[in-house]
């Protein structure tokens, strides 16, 4: 009977892993050079990078581009509340996080038109935001919002995510509904690109969609977390008929 071998590349995987479990290696440490790791375990970068990746899919290694492979740091949870947030993606807006916004003009297409209820090639502004803390990505939103509801100065001015927060919450009244779709779901390209994680990982996403009296909508936003960095807690309030609780 032929003996199986493992592939080399679990064998280092193994010993990588044991490093890091152990604290031989410590949260935010940067791994030698892929080179360096290569000549120590005598393979080929080719199979080093396999063992890299089975680390980065387990979560105890993360890759920067042109930095290096670190040892992941402990996943630091967020929470997602769920209804409006004044715009806010992490409602729960916590100083730890860093975010950046790029804010740009688009078109609607069909996927946008769907969501926002408005004819092909409106005009919308597009707010695509990032959180961070320290290099590790929480948390991704792209925020539509109708070209006519956008406050004044908000497109045209280089702006923190806490002024752009600020200025987007002046719209008005709260809206009517807000209908939030929830999934987990593997992440597309640009997700995993965006937040470091590997395509076999799960993400939660959140479609958040606000609307006003009128039954207009007012701002349609896409929501992705690291399965990992998130918890989402959704609260549901009972109205009373005052008419019952008379006499």
């Amino acid at each position: 009977m032929t003996r199986f071998v493992p592939p080399r590349h679990h064998d280092i995987a193994d010993d990588l892993r044991l490093q890091i479990t152990t604290g031989r290696m410590k949260p935010g440490e940067r791994l030698p050079s892929e080179a360096d790791l290569a000549d120590r375990y005598k393979v080929s970068t080719v199979t080093l990078r396999s063992a890299l990746a089975v680390l980065q899919g387990e979560g105890l290694v993360e890759k920067i581009h042109g930095k290096g492979n670190f040892v992941r740091r402990p996943p630091r949870k967020i929470v997602y509340v769920g209804g409006w947030g004044t715009l806010d993606p992490w409602t729960a807006a916590e100083a730890v996080l860093r975010v950046t916004v790029r804010t740009t003009m688009v078109q609607a297409d069909s996927r946008l038109t769907t969501l926002l209820k408005v004819p092909t090639g409106s005009p919308l502004a597009e707010f695509l935001c990032i959180s961070h803390e320290r290099e590790s990505p929480h948390g991704l939103a792209r925020i539509y919002i109708p070209h006519d509801l956008v406050p004044a100065g908000v497109l045209n001015d280089e702006l923190s995510w806490q002024e752009t927060a600020l200025r987007l919450a002046v719209l008005g009244s709260p809206p009517a509904t807000v209908r939030e779709t929830v999934c987990a779901r593997p992440p597309t390209p640009d997700e995993a690109s965006a937040l470091r994680t590997g395509s076999s990982k799960t993400v939660l996403a959140i479609t958040r969609v606000a609307t006003d009296t009128a039954g207009r909508v007012i701002e349609a936003a896409p929501l992705t977390f690291p399965r990992d960095r998130v918890d989402a807690v959704f609260t549901t309030h009972h109205v009373t008929d005052e008419r019952q609780t008379q006499g």
